[in-house]
């Protein structure tokens, strides 16, 4: 049996591994599919204190340095959690292992809520894509449209820019109001750059007899354009369907901590109320780290 299981290897996860392994309780992290979660497609990680590299490599850090006091890193996905801190929280896998933990710390973030609209699903990974730090490379020299007004949205236009001809970001409010001014400033500063506000997007199809595979992307005002690739950057959605439906959650999905029975924690992205940033998924994540060494100590 382990003291802690910790469900994901964002940087909330890997935290709170490494202050769980340094007090020698014996900590199993699940990794998920990716180490770094999100953190992962961050190409130049500029607003985490003390770092100048990109994502990967902080989460490889962070891997490496929890992983030198003892904690062990699995790359395997929670289906489901049960039991309790009496007699063992036990943990499914995706291959089909089980593990059990006095104590488990639910880090497992969120992912991209999914564009619903007609062709969204069809033409996903043939045109539409939720990564630009993963395809972007794919649509070098072409058109982009960028779909979302927040940071995520103006980050991804910002990396595409550097590689297509024409970036085209779509939002359906008048104004960036959600992103940072320093990344409005940028947006604003680059030529290939073009903004379409109070726009919102109807279908993706096909364009007729395209032999590069040309999208004609439609929106609510009937207006056509033509572009090569679509990244949708729309906000994202708690990563909570393997708990069971008694433990509460936010309209969001996440997880408050008062909800959640004993012995079970949560940090970072899933988390009700946090502000989605890597200093904050830290933050938490030492502090449940902290949590569960405490809560350990008096069993």
């Amino acid at each position: 049996m382990y003291d802690v299981i910790i469900l994901g290897s964002g940087p909330a996860g890997l935290t709170a591994a490494l202050y769980t392994a340094r007090a020698n309780k014996k900590t199993l992290v699940l990794g998920g599919d990716r180490l770094g979660g999100q953190t992962a497609g961050i190409a130049v990680l500029e607003n985490y204190p003390g770092w100048a590299g990109s994502g990967l490599e902080l989460a490889q850090f962070m891997k490496k340095q929890c992983e030198t006091f003892g904690a062990q890193v699995e790359f395997l996905s929670a289906t489901n959690v049960s039991g309790d801190s009496e007699n063992g929280f036990v943990v499914s896998c995706d291959d089909g292992s089980e593990f059990t933990g006095r104590t488990v710390i639910v880090t497992t973030g969120a992912s991209p809520r999914r564009l619903d609209i007609a062709g969204a699903r069809e033409f996903m990974g043939r045109g539409v894509s939720y990564c630009a730090t993963c395809d972007g490379f794919f649509y070098s020299g072409k058109t982009v449209i960028v779909l979302g007004g927040g940071n995520s949205a103006l980050n991804d236009a910002l990396y595409l820019a550097d590689l297509a001809k024409t970036v085209k970001i779509v939002y359906r409010k008048d104004s960036f109001t959600r992103a940072e001014a320093v990344l409005r400033e940028r947006v604003a500063a680059r030529d290939n750059i073009e903004c379409l506000f109070n726009t919102e997007l109807e279908k993706i199809a096909e364009k007729p007899d395209s032999a590069d595979g040309e999208l004609i992307v439609t929106t609510t005002d009937g207006t056509e354009l033509v572009v090569d690739g679509v990244f949708v950057a729309i906000g994202h959605e708690a990563n909570t369907d393997f708990l069971t439906e008694d433990i509460a959650r936010d309209a969001l999905g996440r997880l408050a901590p008062d909800a959640l029975p004993s012995g079970m924690f949560v940090a970072g992205d899933v988390r009700s109320g946090l502000k989605m940033q890597i200093a904050t998924a830290v933050g938490t994540g030492c502090e449940v780290g902290m949590d569960a060494v405490a809560f350990l100590n008096k069993l």
